[in-house]
């Protein structure tokens, strides 16, 4: 995939958005991300601090097929009390 120009996360529409070089456009469905893999209340967090913190990193993520095995090892930046 070409260089990322742009990466935002669009809480109207739910969906991560990106725009390419040579302008290809990508919207990633994050409750259907959820659905999939946000299977206990820690994973569903640590989604929703991707999304609002590093939504490039979310997509690089969900792109590369690398979604489930960030969120086995057990990352915690969601977590109530770390806001």
């Amino acid at each position: 995939m070409n260089k990322p120009l742009s990466c935002r996360y669009n809480m109207d529409t739910n969906r991560v958005e990106a725009r390419f070089e040579g302008g290809t456009p990508l919207s990633i469905d994050c409750i259907a991300v959820e659905d999939e893999y946000g299977n206990t209340p820690t994973q569903r967090a640590e989604l929703d601090w991707l999304l609002y913190n590093k939504p490039l990193e979310y997509a690089q993520l969900v792109l590369g097929g690398e979604i489930e095995h960030y969120l086995s090892l057990g990352c915690d930046h969601g977590r109530l009390e770390d806001q």
